[in-house]
């Protein structure tokens, strides 16, 4: 943990990733205003001593609603990254020890998983099913099982050509076994990795499906949300775009610096010229 922290991108993308997350868990027991507590006749206040970061254009609290939109961005975030790992990376695991026609398989059918972006595969869920958090973590979730099959699928193929596995293997153990004590240990620091890359790139798409009007819908706080609402008011209230544009980058910049730093630091084939 020393070395983690004595990574100073780690240790900068850890400090903004206690903030967001802080904030998100915080909004849970407290929040300085109701999120959706309207108030006409206070709208478009600038920051000051009562609202700190303004109103919107009905009076509700800014920083209250984005409280309440970092909460939705880690549940967004957490659960379509779950949904990849449970999913992606047993599909993953068993393609690499079945090779052949399965492994070929899931091979095309992970190449059109990614014709389909997240946004565009939440589009199309939601013109079936309606817009909505639920389906645009399902959307997210579905593109992640490709992408962590993907990964898992190359890291267990490098383990499986180790001497150790060979050895497992030329004393008859299962496959399952193998997977589970040898394959699975050996390529979790490339997992760790990639579920921070995935972790940003959901929040990403979770505050562009809010801004197309696909994600979260309202009264319910959403980052992208937000900027949509915004857009028509920078000329009145510019900082009604500021804040949660900027909350966005600190929770998506920390979290690149986590993966970068991890990624410096597992990676034995990496340059740790950059610690210190």
């Amino acid at each position: 943990m020393i070395r983690l922290l004595a990574h100073r991108g780690f240790a900068l993308g850890l400090a903004l990733c206690v903030v967001f997350i802080g904030m998100a868990l915080v909004s849970l027991a407290w929040t300085p205003f109701p999120p959706n507590a309207i108030s006409i006749p206070q709208k478009l206040q600038a920051p000051g001593a009562l609202h700190w970061l303004g109103t919107d254009q009905l009076g509700r609290d800014t920083l209250s609603r984005i409280m309440v939109g970092a909460r939705t961005s880690v549940a967004v975030g957490v659960v379509a990254v779950v949904i990849g790992l449970v999913i992606g990376v047993p599909l993953g695991l068993w393609a690499a020890a079945r090779r052949g026609w399965t492994d070929e398989v899931l091979g095309r059918a992970v190449d059109l998983t990614f014709a389909f972006p997240a946004i565009l595969s939440a589009i199309l869920i939601t013109a079936l099913m309606g817009p909505g958090a639920v389906n645009a973590i399902l959307a997210i979730g579905i593109f992640n099982i490709a992408v962590f099959a993907r990964v898992a699928r190359g890291a267990a193929l490098v383990v499986y050509g180790r001497d150790f596995v060979r050895a497992a293997q030329s004393l008859g153990r299962s496959r399952l076994d193998i997977a589970l004590r040898h394959v699975l240990p050996n390529m979790a620091n490339a997992l760790i990795v990639q579920a921070t890359v995935q972790f940003a790139i959901a929040i990403l798409a979770e505050a562009a499906l809010g801004y197309l009007g696909l994600g979260t819908q309202p009264p319910q706080a959403s980052w992208g949300k937000m900027l949509l609402d915004a857009q028509t008011l920078l000329a009145q209230a510019p900082l009604q775009a500021v804040f949660p544009g900027l909350a966005i980058a600190v929770a998506v910049l920390g979290l690149n610096l986590i993966g970068d730093g991890l990624r410096d630091l597992l990676d034995p084939r990496m340059k740790v010229g950059r610690i210190g």
